[in-house]
């Protein structure tokens, strides 16, 4: 027999990986990463936090690599391993090597391991984790051909490791053979529930339960795995409602699993062992928050007391190795996050040391102080990054909120008021409003700050349509203002006043009271309300059709953000310009403002400013009788502002004009071709709405009738998607197309995930839907 005869046959009949138990469920984009990698390097380690599911992600990645590795695939266990100088032995007796030489035990891997083409996988490296380096650095320097896959909390940090942080289920979404879409989670949820409990299924009414069951144990498959079990005694309901006492509800015992697998207690006991002293006081502070943090935020927080200032960054860094804190890559910055289990724990490690309350004071002021300074400094060139920094400290603001109200409600209609830039570039009215009316049900007197809340609070009421309450909220501030001498109070109040005077019909009124909120903040010297009131002049004076002075307080209110480097109130100013231009019938400057202002209102992910220049696109393109593309303009703005609950947010008075459009669209196209205009806008995700109308990219493509979905894939990628729906396997379509398998396995991932899919069935599906809309016919042998 040839060599390569015998190591089949060895492979054949000692096979080093155990049998699974239960279903795999999802991780098909994660099993292609990993496999690509230990293509391409010596050693991967899989990283993340207890429960996340490392090993069976590595048990399964090494299941399917066995042909692979003529020489063997070996699971080495090492969570029960006490005495890290045993770590060779335990190799030797997992790769069943029956030496019984007097040679120090790693010469005894070596030897073995020197011309084999195997593959070790090391699970659960954490505790031994300087043994484990040690280890892999010796085999793969004297065995060329060896890979090694390791699980880990933290990575070894040997020369040639490749990571890869493992993520929960919770953000992927995919199709099952069932009636309903579930999210994998769901899917594992309810897979494991069944074996518990014979005959249960997904219904209609508890799949949302399901849902937030997946999302309140973080997409853990642990924890997902422990709360299914509890299907036994408990209903879906019973189970969320009881999930706030998790670690003690998610208790399994078994005689097969490990004892760090039992209760999820146990197994985050087993991070926080790993932890030093000062790792451990940090991990309990942090959980003082909620969401995510950076760097600066945990700085200030939770130095002091034990911690040095100068420490946090090695202290991250250390948690961060051990997947306690999960790093994540922000445009604006690194942040990190602790999942809510691992939070949890935390924050009674924090009630237990007694510093709890005045962690929370620091963190209470240390939001307060954000948005006190993001006030500050919102008009000028750092509008955009603190605008994103506010959206994604938004868990956290919330929660200082809540410090501020239960300690005193003046503290909270304060920082809610700083906030109003917040509530309104991220959509969140109705939560600022609330916040805001709470504060000012708990609080009376004559303040500067109750007069500044209670026009903030109708500013956002305005926003919202509810103009009885605004008109309410804005007299009371008018009333403090006066009796206080409050020149910005009265202002604003002016200016919101002219606000409602608009949508009420009452255009002159609105001129009126504008040029009194200029005067006002002229004299006290606010560049944001000077550039608001004359952006509303220019409304005002759009409508009563005075072009020259509507154009003229435009350009002044661009040519003072332009002096402080101001660029999201200038996108504003620049919207109502180019709706004076569109009425004069100058439709090319029209939509060059629209653009302009569209990219900067993009960049701060603001709803309201993108839906107003999409909405003025829309009635460019029927002026110019783009029907087709006013249509599918239309379509996109469902997208915008169905969320909001109002269209044509803040400028309600314009709302004939959407009106206009749609009938006189509708009337052009005919019915049929109008809807399918619709359905196509409204089929685009957000980046391809906005490319779509900053006229970068179409959701239609000549006779294809490509839509906005497909137009993401290039000609390469619909080729293999049509080889996939035909049944072809990757090695097929690399012979198809003479590519390599590599290549077209890679082309087959991108798919997936421009797609948002999870399998070649939907692509398959996505290929015959697409044949359908566009009258052709489906690929041969084309299969859903």
């Amino acid at each position: 027999m040839t060599n390569a005869t015998l190591r089949t046959l060895a492979h054949t009949y000692t096979d080093g990986l155990p049998a699974e138990l239960t279903s795999f469920i999802g991780r098909r984009h994660e099993v292609a990463t990993v496999k690509r990698l230990i293509a391409d390097a010596r050693m991967v380690t899989l990283t993340g936090p207890g429960g996340v599911g490392k090993t069976r992600l590595a048990l399964r990645v090494a299941a399917d690599l066995r042909r692979a590795f003529p020489d063997g695939v070996w699971l080495v266990e090492l969570a029960e391993l006490n005495n890290p100088a045993l770590l060779p032995q335990a190799v030797i007796g997992a790769l069943k090597i029956q030496d019984h030489s007097a040679h120090p035990p790693i010469q005894v891997l070596t030897n073995h391991l020197r011309e084999q083409r195997a593959l070790i996988l090391l699970d659960s490296c954490e505790h031994v984790l300087n043994e484990s380096a040690m280890i892999a650095q010796t085999l793969l320097s004297s065995a060329p051909e060896l890979r090694i896959l390791a699980t880990s909390r933290q990575l070894l940090g040997i020369t040639s490791e490749h990571a890869f942080p493992v993520p929960t289920l919770s953000g992927l979404d995919s199709r099952h053979g069932g009636p309903y879409p579930m999210s994998d989670a769901a899917r594992l949820f309810a897979e494991r529930a069944e074996a518990v409990l014979p005959g249960f299924t997904v219904t209609h009414e508890n799949q949302d339960i399901i849902e937030r069951i997946c999302r309140r144990l973080d997409g853990l498959p642990l924890g997902i795995e422990l709360a299914a079990v509890r299907m036994r005694a408990l209903s879906v309901h019973q189970l969320l409602d009881r999930l706030d006492d998790r670690f003690r509800l998610l208790t399994a015992r078994s005689s097969v699993t490990a004892p760090r697998h039992q209760t999820l207690r146990a197994l985050i006991d087993w991070s926080h062992d790993l932890c030093t002293e000062h790792e451990r006081l940090l991990w309990a502070r942090i959980s003082v928050f909620s969401g995510s943090l950076d760097l600066e935020a945990a700085e200030a927080v939770c130095a002091g007391d034990g911690i040095a200032h100068d420490e946090i960054v090695g202290l991250v860094a250390g948690l961060t190795e051990k997947s306690v804190l999960i790093r994540e890559e922000h445009p604006w910055g690194v942040r990190y996050r602790l999942l809510d289990t691992i939070r949890q724990y935390g924050r009674e490690r924090l009630m237990a040391s007694g510093q709890d309350q005045q962690l929370k004071r620091r963190y209470r002021d240390y939001y307060r102080q954000l948005s006190r300074e993001a006030r500050a400094q919102l008009f000028g060139p750092a509008q955009v990054k603190l605008l994103n920094r506010l959206r994604v400290e938004h868990p956290n603001l919330r929660t200082a909120l809540e410090y501020c109200h239960a300690e005193h409600a003046g503290l909270c209609i304060d920082m809610a008021s700083d906030l109003l830039y917040h509530w309104i570039s991220s959509s969140h009215l109705g939560e600022g409003r609330d916040w805001l009316e709470r504060g000012l049900a708990d609080t009376a007197g004559l303040s500067e700050v109750r007069a500044r809340a209670l026009w903030a609070c109708g500013r956002l009421a305005i926003l919202q349509g509810d103009l009885a309450s605004a008109v309410e909220r804005l007299a009371e501030s008018r009333a403090l203002g006066e009796r206080l001498g409050l020149e910005p109070v009265l202002g604003y109040v002016a200016q919101y006043s002219g606000m409602i005077a608009m949508e009420e019909g009452d255009t002159a009124s609105a001129v009126s009271a504008f040029q009194e909120a200029l005067d006002r903040h002229r004299a006290v010297r606010d560049p944001a309300g000077e550039v608001q009131a004359l952006t509303w002049l220019t409304f005002a004076h759009s409508d009563l059709g005075d072009s020259e002075r509507a154009v003229a307080a435009a350009e002044e209110g661009i040519a003072v953000c332009d002096a402080h480097g101001e660029s999201w109130h200038k996108s504003y100013a620049m919207t109502a310009l180019g709706v004076e231009f569109w009425r004069q019938g100058d439709t090319r400057r029209a939509a060059a403002l629209q653009q302009q202002s569209l990219r900067v209102f993009h960049a701060v992910d603001d709803t309201v400013g993108v839906g107003g220049n999409v909405e003025v696109l829309a009635w460019i393109a029927a002026s110019e009788r783009a029907f087709t593309r006013a249509g599918e303009l239309l379509g996109i703005l469902r997208n915008l502002w169905e969320p909001i609950g109002v269209p044509l947010l803040g400028i309600g008075h314009l709302i004939r004009y959407h009106d206009e459009c749609e009938a006189r669209t509708r009337r052009a196209l005919g019915e049929r071709a109008f809807q399918a205009a619709i359905e196509r806008g409204a089929k685009l995700s957000r980046e391809q709405a906005v490319a779509y109308a900053l006229m970068e990219e179409a959701p239609s493509r000549g006779r294809s009738g490509e839509t906005g979905e497909r137009s993401t894939l290039t000609r390469r990628e619909i080729e293999i998607a049509r080889l996939i729906a035909q049944g072809k396997s990757n090695k097929e379509i690399a012979a198809t197309l003479v590519i390599a398998q590599r290549t077209a396995e890679a082309h087959t991932q991108h798919i997936l995930r421009k797609l948002g899919f999870n399998s070649r069935a939907q692509i398959a599906g996505w290929v015959v839907e697409q044949a359908r809309l566009s009258g052709e016919e489906p690929p041969g042998g084309a299969r859903a």
